[in-house]
């Protein structure tokens, strides 16, 4: 009776339980996506002229004595050049410095992409040669191709997800789309910055040879194909002289695997997330590879890489000391599972090795529904590559966008991840970080919803120490008008446009790599709490002072939604 009576309470309606939302979820990316660290290359459908700012927020405004009444217009429906002005403002201070590209390519972040053929899931999706058009023009400039033999045409490579019931696509094809974007991009003047092209190789020998001679076919003198100095190759002698990310221009930079003696053979996945046939798929795989010796990467495709030879260490000698046969050029790739293992216990000698060396961390195989690993505490250890799941933009992309909007795809380290720095970001100083919340303006709502809702914003504060990936949250009130006084809409704004005059507060390790995430969501009894709007930024570069933030949605369409608010921190 009492596992009855126990199972019934669940199914109550009046249970005060409720479902817990997944605030990394996102939705599919499409065409019209301009998030994802392509803010400084791609164009809003929405203008700034339809932008709007509620009554309540401009009468708000002046009793904070930044507009002045006429300034603030309240008797017009109309915006005022001034309050133009304010929207038009960004809320961020991206510093200069953070973009300048005099700097070893070590020493900067990259925004990259996962399995960057998939549109959807990983196991089932389809694979596009489009999906690398979107990635691309939405600010992602490493992207991923998974190279296999087309048994139906062996001299024409094919790319997909092995062992899944994904589609495939041709590898010419993949080429070919990178090479017209690269295009479009040096005839618009955008970017001006090598895409790097991570190339997981799954070819046998002539198979091998068809990929280097499709690549230069067709990227013809895009195709970074040698040293663009003597000295670009001599980094590992700790000389400091790495190639600069301008000196690679807008060159395509390939990084090739290479296999170290004592390497074990695996896949860029996690097995743990295959089923029997797929286990039995790999081994075959595994055997093949190791009767043709396919191990070995021939000499026509290894020149390729000439800035980045890909390795998976079988020991720690890469971060103890310096990785043994290494490459002339080694960049450690490691899943996040491989890496979390390290840390923190050996945060601070990984950092170092990444301030001369470069990393790629992709996601672990079990997230096969394209969620993502969270880069912030990779980034906190200076690995320059965290390879995400472009598919969705969920809370990694918004926090990719975060770092890199503003940037073309390229961010300079802290100067604490950098040649010569400690490995150690956190400075030892806490930070009182004090949120102004006035509230928001044409807050969108889904066909299905009426006006019916209770909004409240959530911020969750991201650190690069939070590896346990549970940041703390506030969250201010939800807002309901008051449905008596309805009738005077100047002093109680509709549902839309929310109004909450609250201060969030957190403390935390100074640091350069804070993030703070945003979303706009409603109160929903007894459901789970729908999400209408997010944002994200690097407290970094919060601009001062009152400060609209124009809120994407979970695509990462830009909305005619903005929230009123102001940063204010304080050293303790």
């Amino acid at each position: 009776m009492s596992e009855l009576i126990s199972g019934i309470s669940k199914l109550s309606p009046f249970s005060k339980k409720k479902t817990v939302d997944d605030e990394d979820k996102g939705e599919e990316i499409d065409a019209a996506t301009i998030a994802g660290g392509g803010h400084a290359s791609r164009q809003s459908s929405i203008t700034k002229d339809q932008l709007r700012v509620s009554h309540a927020l401009r009468s708000y405004l002046i009793k904070e004595d930044v507009l002045t009444e006429d300034d603030a217009g309240l008797d017009s429906e109309t915006t005022t050049p001034t309050v133009r002005e304010l929207l038009n403002k960004s809320h961020i201070n991206v510093p200069p410095e953070v973009l300048e590209r005099s700097h070893p390519l070590p020493d900067y972040y990259i925004s990259s992409s996962h399995n960057t053929y998939l549109m959807a899931h990983q196991l089932f999706g389809v694979s596009s040669a489009t999906a690398y058009e979107i990635a691309l023009y939405t600010g992602s400039r490493c992207v991923e191709i998974d190279a296999w033999d087309n048994d139906d045409n062996k001299e024409e490579p094919k790319v997909t997800h092995g062992y899944t019931l994904v589609s495939h696509i041709p590898f010419r094809q993949v080429c070919e789309t990178i090479r017209d974007v690269v295009d479009k991009e040096a005839a618009e003047q955008r970017h001006a910055a090598p895409v790097v092209l991570s190339l997981e190789n799954h070819c046998d020998a002539h198979g091998q040879l068809r990929l280097a001679q499709i690549m230069r076919e067709v990227w013809g003198d895009r195709l970074l194909s040698k040293a663009v100095r003597e000295k670009g190759t001599r980094e590992q002698d700790d000389t400091g002289e790495h190639v600069t990310l301008a000196e690679l221009g807008s060159k395509i930079v390939v990084i090739v695997e290479y296999h170290l003696p004592d390497e074990k053979l695996s896949s860029d996945s996690d097995s743990s997330s295959e089923d029997e046939e797929e286990r039995k798929n790999h081994q075959a795989y595994r055997e093949k590879k190791k009767a043709v010796n396919a191990g070995v990467i021939i000499p026509e495709l290894a020149e390729l890489g000439v800035y980045a030879q890909s390795v998976k260490p079988a020991n720690n000698s890469w971060f103890e000391s310096e990785l043994e046969n290494a490459p002339h050029h080694q960049l450690i790739n490691v899943s996040e599972t491989g890496l979390r293992a390290f840390l923190p216990t050996h945060s601070d000698k990984i950092a170092r090795h990444n301030s001369r060396h470069l990393m790629r961390v992709f996601p672990k195989g079990t997230r096969i529904s394209s969620k993502n690993l969270s880069p912030v505490p990779f980034w906190g250890i200076g690995a320059q590559i965290c390879a995400l799941n472009w598919q969705t933009f969920g809370g990694a992309s918004q926090l990719n966008e975060a770092l890199f909007s503003g940037s073309g795809g390229y961010v300079l380290k802290p100067p604490a991840l950098r040649g010569g720095g400690s490995g150690v970001l956190n400075t030892g100083r806490r930070i009182k970080l004090r949120l102004h919340v006035a509230g928001a303006t044409d807050l969108p709502l889904p066909p299905d919803r009426d006006d019916e809702i209770k909004p409240y914003l959530t911020c969750t504060l991201v650190h690069p120490d939070d590896l346990d990936e549970k940041p703390p949250k506030k969250k201010t009130a939800p807002y309901k008008p008051h449905k008596l006084t309805g009738f005077l809409h100047h002093d109680n704004p509709p549902a839309t446009d929310p109004f909450w005059k609250e201060v969030l507060e957190w403390e935390y390790d100074d640091n350069e790599l804070v993030f703070l995430r945003l979303f706009i969501k409603s109160d929903d009894s007894f459901a789970r709490n729908p999400i209408f709007v997010v944002a994200a930024l690097r407290l970094q570069y919060a601009a001062p002072g009152w400060n609209f933030i124009r809120m994407l949605d979970l695509k990462g369409h830009e909305t005619k939604c903005t929230l009123l608010v102001k940063f204010e921190f304080e050293h303790l």
